[in-house]
């Protein structure tokens, strides 16, 4: 006989693994016990050495499906004269660990017990056990336990108390286990408060959405905005009401069927949408789908995504059709997480509140995926991901805390050899936005008993996240490069040191020269970043204002390639701008005047795409840029011209010459699908280019994709394929291309730089 302590730290709290360890010890015969602690889950297991062999083995072999063992440690202990195994009390000692698990979508058995009319949980809109269920949305502290979420105050009647203390069952230990007796419940009222309906919240919810209402609906991070996705004037009604014009709505269906009833799905689509994680999953619209077209205008693609918590699940059988399901907000506010916040916030907008009783300790908007160039990646890291750690190859010196950017905001927080993502922020446009940042930083440092001294963050002054950055006190701010913290959150997630050559395409980011980065191509390691490459700058006149008023981008880019003389009248896109608002324009970029120099590729295809689509304005971010990418037409294979200038340093890529094949092309009449195809393929060919020329100056190191950019399925498959045969492609896996993944880079820059100051 000996004795073995086993420390297990990742996701092992709250997803069942201290009764599956359970399990395990007392069939194997194994005596000992299992606890939670600050970091983990600690075993102390007592048995001979070839029995605790496979018990370390098995431990890592047949975990629940939602562990995550990032780490496992085995010592030998003196042997003990112990019976049995058992669950021990939580200890509190010692050092934190974040080991909670994301939210997990309701598993088979509590979908068939809800629906079950024989079973004591049928209808129950709460149902959960080991392997499903809230989890990170209702934690309050470490350990994960009853006490420390916002279940602690529904006490277990004594059924659900007699599951909770048999091992054998599926919900031992399980930590929100509740039922209809004893747990939260359902109400469905007005924005007043009032009662609607009679004693099934569900089915008169139900009956409101097929009569054409706009109900909130509380889910685990957030309410909802919920209508019948099918009705054209409720989804009217729904973008006048949050004043969201033509940006697209995520529609919750009841299973794989129906989704792919709507889009088309491969292999790794219904992976996505059927994981624990479910994820609004972006996918192209088949033909003649019974949506209303409003749910998603002017775009091929739709977000997809599958009932996650019996309410929901409740909710799309009674009212058996597809419902779009949107943050409860107006446009650029925070989710609405709070009854008495919907209640005045939504006022307005929402015709009834479908509402519970158990509070929302951190608001998490819904997660979002994509699979480009064959690899599912994650969009938005939110909801179902969040707080999952990403392992850091090094560990840092000092907790970092570091601020993301100022679109798409996600912060995170490394300390040791583990980064702990927040969930989804949004664009901090308001103070609104800005508070739930300061919030959501505050709650992530309480759990982890940490308050960083290292602050991490843009080198933009004007981002709301570098200014809170700077004024935190008794700290040390380290400004970060905006591309180079792309590459190097590419590279973190990738587990690589480099040096890499990164390619980060986006739209603007501060470079450390004083001008707008976003096509460039850097030799990077965490601790430097050399530019090799960009694209010839373009002006932005009026700043801001033309990422919106994308007609104006296009003008620059048609002044620049025509020699300050642009073909204006021969250019529908310009048809109904004053003649006086051009000349303007023209003072303003000769001048220099409000027009910043861009590198942005972002910048490229929102030019391109407005002078192709006839498309002057962009309600969203990258609405042009991705009804420019659906356009291209697959049948063409040539490309724009272009010119690469080895004499400039960095090496600079001109476009003026595929400006002036495009203007070519649409006098010529040629259709918007051959224009986006010769862009695209110029795009991807002279990346190739840069890369070869300067792999042949730098060396054999791995290539890098990251940036807003190659979100673009043809962008990023072209490249792959060219490039993914001859050398080491990294993508990202665990975190965002775009801004929601920056936070990572930072914090590795950071411990980089701060190690080799001192």
């Amino acid at each position: 006989m000996t004795g073995r302590r086993i420390e297990i730290r990742g996701i092992v709290q709250g997803v069942g693994f201290r009764p599956f360890v359970t399990r395990l010890a007392r069939h194997m015969g194994v005596r000992g016990r299992v606890w939670n602690d600050r970091r983990g889950v600690t075993i102390e297991a007592f048995g001979s050495s070839p029995v605790l062999e496979t018990f370390l083995a098995r431990l890592r072999g047949e975990a629940p499906p939602a562990t995550r063992i990032a780490e496992l440690h085995s010592a030998t202990i003196a042997t003990e004269p112990v019976e049995g195994f058992e669950i021990r009390a939580s200890r509190e000692a010692g050092a934190k660990a974040l080991s909670i698990p994301p939210d997990l979508a309701t598993c088979p058995d509590c979908e068939a017990e809800i629906f079950d009319p024989s079973h004591r949980r049928h209808g129950y809109a709460f149902t959960n056990c080991t392997a499903c269920g809230p989890r990170f949305t209702i934690a309050t502290d470490v350990p994960y336990d009853r006490k420390s979420t916002t279940m602690a105050h529904f006490e277990m009647c004594d059924d659900c108390l007699r599951e909770f203390e048999a091992f054998e069952d599926r919900r031992f230990h399980a930590q929100p286990n509740a039922c209809p007796a004893c747990g939260p419940k359902l109400a469905l009222v007005t924005l007043d408060g009032e009662p609607i309906g009679g004693e099934d919240p569900i089915a008169e919810a139900a009956r409101l959405l097929q009569c054409g209402a706009i109900i909130a609906v509380k889910g685990l991070g957030g309410f909802h905005l919920v209508c019948d996705a099918t009705d054209a004037v409720s989804v009217r009604a729904l973008r006048d009401r949050k004043r969201r014009d033509q940006k697209p709505f995520a529609v919750m269906v009841r299973d794989l069927a129906a989704a792919g009833a709507i889009g088309e799905l491969g292999r790794d689509e219904e992976v996505l949408l059927s994981g624990v994680e479910r994820p609004i999953v972006l996918v192209n619209r088949r033909e003649d789908i019974p949506l209303a077209p409003e749910v998603a205008p002017q775009t091929p693609l739709i977000g997809l995504f599958l009932p996650y918590t019996p309410i929901h699940h409740l909710l799309l059988e009674a009212v058996g059709i597809p419902l779009v399901m949107t943050s409860a907000n107006v446009s650029d506010e925070p989710i609405c997480a709070d009854n008495d916040e919907a209640s005045h916030r939504l006022v307005g907008i929402a015709d009834a509140l479908l509402l519970h009783d158990r509070k929302i300790a951190m608001r998490c908007d819904d997660s979002v995926a994509r699979v480009i160039a064959g690899i599912p990646t994650i969009l938005r890291r939110s909801r179902g991901f969040v707080p999952s750690p990403i392992h850091l190859k090094h560990p840092v010196a000092r907790p970092i805390l570091a601020c993301g950017a100022h679109l798409k905001n996600t912060f995170c927080i490394a300390v040791d050899d583990t980064a702990y993502f927040g969930p989804h922020i949004g664009d901090l446009e308001s103070v609104e936005a800005l508070d739930f940042f300061e919030e959501a930083v505050e709650r992530m440092q309480r759990i982890l008993s940490l308050r960083p001294d290292v602050v991490a963050h843009d080198l933009h002054h004007g981002y709301l996240s570098t200014q809170y950055a700077l004024g935190r006190k008794d700290v040390t701010s380290v400004g970060i490069q905006h591309h180079h913290a792309h590459v190097v959150s590419a590279m973190a997630d990738n587990g690589v040191e480099g040096p890499v050559l990164g390619i980060a395409f986006d739209g603007t980011g501060a470079g450390d020269d004083g001008t707008s980065w976003g096509g460039e191509f850097l030799l990077c390691s965490a601790e430097s970043c050399e530019r090799l490459a960009t694209f010839r700058p373009l002006s932005l006149p009026g700043g801001d204002t033309a990422i919106r008023e994308v007609w104006r981008t296009a003008y620059a880019l048609l002044h620049d390639a025509f020699d300050a003389e642009p073909p204006i009248a021969a250019t529908p896109l310009f048809r109904d701008v004053p003649e006086t608002s051009l000349r303007v324009l023209s003072q303003m970029i000769e001048g220099k005047l409000n027009a910043p120099r861009v590198h942005g590729v972002g910048r490229y295809f929102d030019a391109f795409g407005a002078i192709a689509l006839d498309r002057p304005i962009a309600s969203y971010e990258a609405q042009v840029a991705m009804a420019f990418e659906a356009a291209a037409d697959p049948e063409v294979l040539d490309a724009y011209a272009y010119t690469i200038d080895t004499r400039k340093a960095p090496i600079e890529v001109d476009l003026r010459a595929a400006a002036r094949a495009a203007f070519r092309d649409i006098q010529a009449g040629s259709s918007a699908g051959k224009i986006s195809a010769r862009f695209h393929n110029a795009i991807v060919r002279l990346t190739i280019e840069v890369v070869e020329l300067l792999l042949d100056q730098v060396g054999s190191v791995p290539v890098v994709l990251t940036g807003g950019v190659f979100q673009n399925d043809r962008i990023t498959r072209g490249i792959a394929q060219q490039l993914g045969g001859s050398i080491e492609l990294l993508r990202h896996q665990n975190v965002p291309p775009g801004d929601g993944g920056i936070a990572l880079g930072q914090a590795v820059v950071a411990n980089a730089l701060l190690a080799d100051h001192e």
